[in-house]
């Protein structure tokens, strides 16, 4: 009977899944001959319209030409305008007044949360967990689409190898198979599997692509790289989005390889739509189809707007340059209609996936109770919890005892309320940031004294407060210094030639240091920096990124021990700035470093090693991984490997460990890297707790692209290494064997 009943289910079950496939199908189907019907109805003026995408007044506001323009049909996406009554009055044009009804697609940068920002995403990479991805944009697109928002530019995908580079703290560092994981994970936040759902929004991978690799670190600046390296590092993370459903991609501003990408016909319809099958718009970046013309690519406007359209951009962004030479172009030939019209049709496509045809405004009274609530800034203290790393711990000096009888907070950015906020902080407020000194005053009980210094700014000359500082360090059981970035050092044309703290901080935490008394440094910044005297000196340093609204709570769940520390670095730590780029995954040389032989790759005067290795943490409890196991000792290039460690928890408190695995490829047709990423588990384990964790190598994750740009799995031995960071490894061989 039992039996019976269960085939009954599972026939059930199946004919659900055939009938919501065939309602799929069937929606797409309609849309489509909808898309064919627009198409018939409208004037190329119109066509050119909807490639339109223009930008409104910082405060969310539409300029004043904007309805207008709408209304005639000439503009089909905004930048900037938001808030339920602007884009509702926006909207209200495009439906009531325009000959076609087409709605405006509202667009806006949501990067780390809307009005309850979340830590930067290099932040949110060192949880090493995607699910905490996956919920902040979820709760990002919530309040988004609650403020009349149905378009993010995000999430921002490209590897950063180049700390210089002030963008790098936007995406999820240096690796491409993390990159990856996180880039399925924050498409599914903002869009979920229907982003026409009231609570989401939709997505759009940028940069496309290798804009990460810009030569010296420097923003908007040339890259070049094989298509290998392309394939390997920079692509994998875009295809992950691609595959995860992202609708749109954003083309970046940088040259790559001699053709600047947002005009280069072999990313964006090559590879984008005819090897990956994206069917969804590409959107160019800010300005970046006019800016062709300063890459030298375009002879002038007309130009440009030509090889973008042609390549494969589909929404100019800003510039007006399809649509001012749209018509000459079409009149000579020099741009088919075909063209035009498949661009307007991938972006009605994505309109009416959204659902804008049949509900395009906002409910205006569900947005002052959408937006920074009690559960979403739990949320952003709980990720927050999970994004800091702790680099440096000597003598148990963290946590701190909330006994403690005084402490001195020290530092220009203790009681900042700006920069936790970070670059990108969509409609976040300042003013709504809990900093390090509300935080630890929160945590602590009248008994104990805390005291402030700020000692001196991020920027510029002054030591006047050093005094101050000084004075309430050595009146103070402990001192806790917190140094680093303020919110202009970094994001989008916040390039440097240096990664030394700026201004007097150096100098700051040495004085206080001086003193005598215990001294913990926290880094609140955007990217890694070079800190080796502080490495050198102090007992503990705390990693805390810019981790949002909730920033200053966060800190002292993990000060005094509430918390855990357990993040790992997403990037390779430089000792100096001459070491970059610096990764992990690099090829090896023809002749290794060698301690005692000088004609080996290395440095004359620093370690080639980094500060800190990608991958690395420390706990306040420790872990042991041993008794790696591998389930057969050679398997076929089809085949599949279990690789199984024990991980204990061997410390005196619960704790969670990130179990790293790393793969070589000992020698194949083209040399590969010391060793990549191709696993990782981040658990939880009780004080003492033993788990076996358990990991499966495949094709995907034995193979590379061969000289022919083909993917493939060669016969041969590899080395896989388990263990808590990229370095601390225990090792195994197998074979592939045909």
């Amino acid at each position: 009977m039992k039996v019976i009943r269960y085939a009954s289910l599972l026939l059930a079950l199946a004919l659900l899944a055939t009938v919501t496939l065939s309602s799929a199908q069937q929606r797409a189907t309609n849309s489509e001959r909808r898309i064919d019907a627009l198409l018939a109805r409208m004037t190329l003026a119109e066509k050119l319209g909807q490639l339109q995408q223009l930008d409104g007044e910082g405060n969310g506001t539409f300029r004043p030409e904007h309805p207008e323009l709408i209304r005639k049909g000439l503009l089909g996406s905004t930048l900037n305008v938001r808030g339920a009554k602007n884009t509702n009055l926006l909207q209200h044009v495009a439906m009531d007044e325009s000959r076609l009804k087409i709605p405006v697609l509202f667009g806006f940068d949501v990067i780390h949360g809307y009005r309850t920002i979340f830590p930067i995403p290099l932040a949110e990479a060192s949880s090493w967990d995607p699910a905490s991805a996956e919920r902040s944009t979820s709760i990002a697109a919530f309040e988004a689409r609650a403020a009349g928002v149905r378009w993010t530019f995000a999430p921002m995908l490209d590897i950063a190898r180049d700390p210089r580079w002030g963008r790098i703290t936007e995406g999820a560092g240096e690796d491409p198979f993390l990159g990856a994981a996180f880039a399925r994970a924050r498409v599914r936040g903002f869009q979920g599997t229907d982003y026409s759902a009231p609570d989401k929004i939709l997505a759009c991978a940028k940069h496309w692509v290798a804009y990460g690799a810009a030569e010296g670190g420097r923003d908007y600046n040339t890259t070049d790289m094989s298509e290998q390296t392309l394939r390997e590092i920079y692509f994998p993370p875009f295809r992950a989005a691609v595959e995860a459903g992202v609708g749109t991609v954003m083309s970046g501003f940088n040259d790559l390889n001699g053709v600047p990408v947002s005009a280069n016909r072999f990313t964006l319809t090559e590879v984008l739509r005819g090897e990956w099958k994206f069917d969804g718009f590409v959107v160019s970046d800010y300005t970046s189809v006019k800016e062709l013309v300063n890459h030298g690519l375009a002879a002038n406007d007309q130009d440009a707007a030509r090889l973008a359209l042609n390549a494969g951009v589909d929404m100019e962004m800003v510039s007006r340059l399809f649509n001012q030479h749209g018509p000459q172009l079409l009149r000579e030939g020099r741009v088919s209609q075909a063209t035009i019209d498949d661009a307007v049709r991938r972006i009605l496509r994505i309109k009416f996936r959204l659902g804008l045809f049949e509900h395009p405004y906002s409910d205006e009274t569900r947005e002052s109770r959408s937006l920074l609530t009690s559960e979403n800034r739990a949320a952003a203290r709980a990720i927050a919890d999970r994004s800091m790393v702790l680099l440096k711990n000597e003598h148990e000096t963290l946590p701190l005892n909330k006994t403690v009888h005084s402490i001195a907070v020290i530092g220009p950015l203790a009681d900042d309320h700006r920069s936790p906020l970070g670059w990108w902080s969509g409609d976040g407020k300042p003013e709504d940031t809990v900093t390090p000194l509300m935080g630890i005053k929160a945590r602590l009980s009248p008994a104990t004294k805390v005291g402030y210094a700020k000692g001196c700014d991020t920027q510029g000359d002054s030591s006047e407060g050093f005094a101050e500082a000084v004075a309430l360090a050595r009146d103070s059981d402990v001192a806790i210094v917190f140094v680093g970035e303020s919110a202009e050092m970094v994001g989008e044309a916040a390039s440097k030639s240096s990664l030394d703290l700026t201004g007097r901080q150096m100098d700051l935490v040495k004085a206080v240091q001086a003193t005598g008394k215990p001294t913990i440094v926290v880094l609140i910044n955007g990217r890694p920096l070079t800190i080796g005297w502080i490495v050198e000196n102090t007992p503990a340093v705390l990693e805390a990124w810019m981790g949002g609204t909730e920033a200053g709570n966060a800190i002292a769940d993990v000060l005094f021990g509430d918390v855990n520390p357990s993040g790992k670095l997403p990037v390779t730590w430089p000792r100096t700035v001459g070491q970059v780029p610096i990764y992990y995954n690099h090829m090896n040389t023809g002749r290794p470093p060698e301690a005692n032989n000088r004609y080996t790759s290395k440095y004359l005067d620093v370690p080639w090693t980094p500060q800190f290795p990608f991958g690395y943490g420390l706990s306040y409890t420790q872990f042991k991984i041993t008794n790696l196991q591998l389930s057969a000792p050679h398997i076929s290039p089809a085949g599949k490997l279990m690789v199984s460690v024990d991980v204990q928890n061997a410390g005196p408190r619960e704790g969670a460990e990130v179990v790293q695995l790393y793969l070589r490829d000992i020698a194949a047709s083209m040399t590969r890297p010391v060793k990549e990423l191709k696993g990782f588990q981040r658990i939880t384990l009780a004080a003492g707790e033993k788990k076996r964790v358990e990991f499966i190598l495949a094709a995907e994750q034995l193979g590379f692209w061969n000289r022919e740009m083909r993917f493939v799995v060669e016969p041969g031995e590899f080395k896989v290494m388990v263990g808590a960071n990229s370095d601390d490894l225990i090792e195994a061989t197998f074979a592939v064997e045909n």
